[in-house]
């Protein structure tokens, strides 16, 4: 992904809407959509859209206990494992790795249906309002949709930007120090209870069990897709985003009512809070530990905890509130003529800073330049160096894999060297438990996909296979199952369709579509 931030009218509301915003039939169609349902970033001839637009339709008046081999559907999911389906993207190349999951489409929709209904939704909005009364801390990370032709995810990172970057630098005028610091594996530690606690309140929640009550239901629908672990909740949606949203939002509140009560003496601060990353703005240095302090307490009951080694504090205020990982973009001046100065300059970052947004930001402007180099018959030399240094990149920060790929695959068809895609598959390969990694790389190899083997079982479908993703044996309804089983999310006719080089338009979040 790539974007001009500079450039960009982050200014413009008119271009989104905050889905507290939106009424219960808004919200289900948003949730509905294949983009919110997985958000990870697969190529495009994958699409749950179908799939979940069937599913939807055949729940109307139906919750999961009327199709399961069980009255008890929290009993029949719960004893299976894999119901969910996982895809494991590596984060550094080497030994430490993200579980991403795709939830069993049944539960998620069965999961939207119930949170969207007109009281619960109101319910819902009622909590956030309460959530956010305490106008210092601002939670700034509730997700968008968006209103003109960017996707939803393009304006969820102008409304990052707009909101915590630039806000961040305004609050320099008013404060000396900043703290910040986020939570250690947040979507992975979430004690599911909370959930519970969150949307009906703690004392409510821990005497009233009852599945009647939304936050117990939403409660037992993600422990039972996940073995009924009460530890965890799934990362790969908008929808469990926006759970997660509940839950932070009650220890925003908590967190409000305990300086209030027992650190009344604070009163000169504001915090700002994106998902799991807190920045908080004082004038007193022991304020800012004190709240640091309160919050790391209020997080133990919740399974949390804040990450130690990214907890820092800075009285350089503007420097700090963007993030060095982030200058990047602010820095980067006019292009090196020579792409592989370019390029090895975009890796340099990339050592000093895994995993920044801003070295995909880079490599997708650098992405750019070579399609425009292409189509203008234009030479590019060295491309064996060029794919080497690309490769390398995406094998240390694979986040960067899809525009990585697509660079990658225009400097294979500039080389004609056949022995580059396998040097480029074998190094890439060896990235431990990194399904990802094999998708894109099988979108890259599209010229001759054959050649290759893959073990991800999404990849499987390349080779007209129909892999089973989730495990549908707890379902009792034959036509639920049919509709799953059945119902393609593989785009066979679009893989076809597709070049053998992967165009920017696949991988770029700021393309119109």
């Amino acid at each position: 992904m790539g974007v001009d931030l500079n450039n960009s009218k982050v200014g413009n509301n008119m271009c989104k809407t905050n889905i507290l915003d939106l009424d219960c039939d808004e919200a289900r169609s948003f949730f509905l959509k294949h983009e919110s349902y997985c958000n990870i970033d697969l190529p495009q001839y994958f699409s749950f859209s179908k799939l979940l637009e069937k599913l939807s339709k055949a729940m109307q008046n139906k919750n999961l206990s009327n199709i399961s081999v069980s009255k008890n559907d929290i009993n029949a999911i719960g004893k299976l494992d894999n119901v969910n389906y996982f895809i494991y993207a590596n984060k550094d190349g080497r030994l430490s790795w993200r579980p991403l999951q795709i939830i069993h489409p049944l539960v998620y929709v069965d999961l939207v249906h119930k949170i969207t209904e007109e009281d619960n939704w109101e319910k819902l909005k009622a909590r956030f309002s309460k959530f956010q009364q305490n106008k210092k801390i601002e939670c700034l990370s509730i997700p968008v949709c968006s209103k003109n032709k960017k996707k939803d995810k393009a304006q969820q990172i102008l409304h990052w930007w707009e909101n915590v970057e630039q806000k961040s630098i305004a609050l320099s005028l008013e404060y000396n120090y900043v703290f910040d610091t986020d939570i250690a594996d947040c979507y992975g530690s979430i004690y599911t209870h909370s959930i519970a606690w969150a949307v009906e309140s703690k004392c409510v929640a821990k005497t009233n069990h009852s599945d009647s009550l939304l936050g117990n239901y939403i409660d037992k629908k993600v422990q039972s897709a996940q073995y009924q672990q009460t530890n965890g909740i799934p990362q790969g949606s908008v929808l469990m985003d926006f759970i997660a949203e509940i839950v932070l939002g009650y220890i925003d509140r908590i967190l409000t009512h305990e300086l209030k009560n027992n650190y009344n003496e604070i009163t000169d601060y504001k915090i700002l809070r994106y998902r799991d990353d807190y920045r908080i703005f004082v004038n007193n240095k022991n304020d800012g530990e004190n709240i640091l302090k309160l919050l790391s307490q209020i997080m133990i009951d919740f399974g949390l905890k804040l990450n130690s080694s990214k907890t820092k504090e800075n009285n350089d205020v503007i420097t700090q509130s963007i993030k060095k990982d982030k200058m990047l973009w602010l820095s980067f001046g006019g292009y090196h003529r020579n792409l592989q100065k370019q390029l090895l300059l975009i890796r340099q970052h990339s050592i000093n800073f895994p995993n920044s947004g801003s070295v995909t930001t880079e490599l997708n402007k650098l992405d750019k330049k070579i399609e425009r180099l292409i189509k203008k018959n234009r030479k590019i030399h060295s491309t064996k160096q060029l794919i080497s240094i690309a490769a390398d990149i995406a094998y240390n920060n694979p986040k960067t894999l899809p525009v990585c790929c697509s660079i990658i695959s225009k400097l294979l068809q500039e080389s004609k060297d056949n022995e580059l895609s396998e040097l480029v598959y074998n190094k890439l390969i060896k990235m431990p438990n990194s399904g990802f990694a094999e998708i894109w790389l099988q979108r890259m190899l599209k010229s001759d996909v054959d050649r290759f083997k893959f073990s991800e079982k999404m990849c499987l479908f390349v080779s007209n296979q129909k892999p089973e993703l989730w495990n549908n044996e707890w379902i009792k309804s034959q036509r639920i199952k049919s509709i799953i089983e059945n119902t393609d999310i593989f785009l066979k006719d679009e893989f076809n369709e597709l070049d053998n080089i992967i165009s920017n338009e696949e991988i770029d979040l700021f393309t119109y579509q």
